[in-house]
This record gives C-alpha cells, sequence and structure tokens, in this order.
C-alpha cells in the first residue's frame, strides 16, 4: 500500500517506452467517401458510440463483426470503449462490416466550435467497460462537441464496485473525487483517495478505481487525447 506517489520505477520506464510505440499518428491515408482527412487524434468517445450504435442497431455482436472484419473481438471491444484508436485501414473494415461508408463513421468529428455547452439535465451516459461486477455510470460532459481533445467524465461508482481488471489507455488522465472515498490501482500499487484528491498519470500505465466503501463516490475523470 502506499499513500503518495513515488518515482517510476525502471520496469514502468520500460513499459511507458514500449506504449510509446502504440501512441496516434496522422494518417494520410484517404477513402473516396471521405470529406475531411481522417485523423487519429479525433474525438474517441464519439467515434466508439458510433460503432457500438450502428452494431447493435443491426443486431450484430462483436463475435459476428470479428468474423467479417479479421480483427479480433478483444481489439473491437477496446475500440467501443475508447481505449484504442483504428487505424483508417481497420475502420474501413468495420464500417464495410457495418453496411455503411466510412463516412458516416468519421464526418462531423472535425467540426471545432469555439464553445459548446451542456446542462446538468443533458448529461450523456456512456457505457464502458460494463459487466455483471462493474455498474459504474459514466455521463460525458462534453458529447455536444464533436471534436475534442479532452473527454470530461462524472463517473458514480456505487459501493463494492469496479472494473473487473486494471487496463490501459493512450494519452493522459485526471481525476478529482467529488464526493466519497475510493482506492485507485496503479501499476500494481494502490492509493486511498478521499473527497478533494486528485490524481494527474500516465494512463498507458494499467489502472482502475475501486470502492471499497459503504457509500456511493463521484469522480470527476478528464481524458486527455493523445495529439500527433
Amino acid at each position: 500500500m502506499h499513500s503518495a506517489l513515488s518515482w517510476p520505477s525502471p520496469s514502468f520506464r520500460q513499459r511507458r517506452g514500449e506504449n510509446r510505440k502504440l501512441e496516434t499518428h496522422r494518417s494520410k491515408y484517404c477513402c473516396a467517401d471521405l470529406k475531411v482527412e481522417y485523423n487519429t487524434a479525433m474525438n474517441l468517445v464519439e467515434l466508439a458510440e458510433r460503432i457500438r450504435s450502428l452494431r447493435i442497431d443491426q443486431r450484430l455482436t462483436l463475435e459476428e463483426v470479428a468474423s467479417r472484419t479479421g480483427l479480433t473481438r478483444s481489439w473491437l471491444s477496446k475500440v467501443e470503449n475508447f481505449r484504442v484508436t483504428p487505424s483508417l485501414p481497420a475502420l474501413a473494415e468495420i464500417a464495410k462490416a457495418l453496411g455503411v461508408p466510412t463516412s458516416k463513421l468519421v464526418e462531423g468529428l472535425d467540426e471545432k466550435p469555439s464553445l459548446t455547452m451542456v446542462r446538468k439535465n443533458e448529461r450523456k451516459v456512456v457505457e464502458r467497460d460494463q459487466s455483471d461486477a462493474n455498474t459504474s455510470v459514466y455521463e460525458s460532459l462534453a458529447h455536444r462537441r464533436k471534436s475534442r481533445s479532452m473527454d470530461p467524465f462524472l463517473i458514480t461508482i456505487p459501493p463494492g464496485v469496479a472494473r473487473e481488471e486494471a487496463l490501459p489507455h493512450l494519452g493522459e488522465e485526471f481525476l478529482l473525487v467529488q464526493t466519497g472515498n475510493v482506492d485507485f490501482e496503479y501499476d500494481g500499487d494502490v492509493f486511498k483517495l478521499q473527497s478533494g484528491d486528485s490524481l494527474y498519470f500516465d494512463a498507458s500505465v494499467p489502472h482502475r478505481l475501486v470502492n471499497a466503501y459503504k457509500k456511493t463516490a463521484v469522480v470527476l475523470c478528464i481524458f486527455q487525447s493523445p495529439q500527433a
């Protein structure tokens, strides 16, 4: 158990170096039906929601999409949980499997209005890593802005709830505990957080929030998307 952050271990530095190989870049590929340049730093959450929504509307399982595309089920699941950014060729295969043009998945993601506002009653619930063990609720605070480099969420974590395993994703992340208490697992260490505590960390290291306490916790979480 650790109550304070310590300097990264050599093993951490080595893993971080390996993870950098996965970082996104601006793709110069193009598709005939695209009206925008595909950019792998585009908003992952909106892209993931479009893919998941189309798949569910067509009553397709991840296994069926995997069979049609030649991509693995686990990788497709990471795409739908906005943990990885698909390359344009992979995205084209997904679009083909869903029976839609690639443009339907990406057009509009590069629009950049100067200001967007989301009222409290306009928050959008987004599914992420849902399971019998993880009933946490993610509320998007910026879903109206289609192209964004940050994704802020309010995460409501009931007592005794946690994601099944610690997982990594690209980019950086900021957490602020608003109410309650949570444990934060990071690279094998556990940090006990209470209301008002915050963390900023490299999200390419496996991590997860755990509410091992008797009261519901609410955490502000901000994902910083990797930029080219």
